[in-house]
């Protein structure tokens, strides 16, 4: 699937997701006298979508790269930063959503990962080097790449066809050869 936004991308809507659960985590009155502690850990759950975002708009594929292991060195920094107020004394009722934080972040990294991944492993440099020549080679070669793969299924087809005549022709043979006898 090709996403033409950055809202449209899943990790990004995890990540605000993210945003939106810190924010409710920290409006708890526990959090009441921790402003510092507060604030960071709610600039650092922002910064994943807004890294993520940032990196999409920037139309290199480098450039995306690099904003992608920022937003996942902030996810880093959330679960970092949830370790730390899970083992404060005043988080002693927000267990469960803490944990359940974590996981989001967790899974966002992943998902953070595996996308610069397959980024790393790509000639494509990105949308602003996109002009009509890349276009058209970067199009054929993927119908270059479908064709083979049905040309493969079709032999694939055409062997087990083979194979079930040979069969077939063995059986017939077989009864022959026994009513001969």
């Amino acid at each position: 699937m090709k996403y033409t936004r950055f809202e449209e991308l899943p990790v990004w809507q995890s990540a605000i997701k993210l945003s939106v659960k810190t924010y409710a985590l920290t409006a708890t009155p526990c959090f009441k006298g921790h402003g510092s502690l507060r604030d960071q850990i709610e600039r650092a759950a922002v910064s994943v979508s807004n890294n993520v975002a940032e990196g999409y708009e920037r139309g290199t594929t480098q450039e995306l790269l690099t904003f992608l292991y920022i937003a996942r060195g902030s996810a880093g920094e959330v679960r970092s930063m949830l370790c730390l107020i899970e083992q404060l004394p005043f988080s002693i009722d927000l267990k469960s959503e803490i944990s359940n934080l974590k996981l989001l972040a967790e899974n966002i990294s992943r998902q953070l990962r595996a996308w610069a991944d397959s980024l790393q492993n790509t000639d494509i440099k990105g949308q602003r080097y996109l002009n009509e020549k890349s276009r058209r080679v970067a199009q054929a070669e993927t119908e270059r790449i479908k064709f083979r793969e049905e040309l493969r299924q079709m032999q694939e087809g055409n062997i087990a066809r083979l194979q079930r005549e040979r069969e077939q022709s063995r059986s017939q043979e077989a009864v022959h050869e026994l009513e001969s006898n």
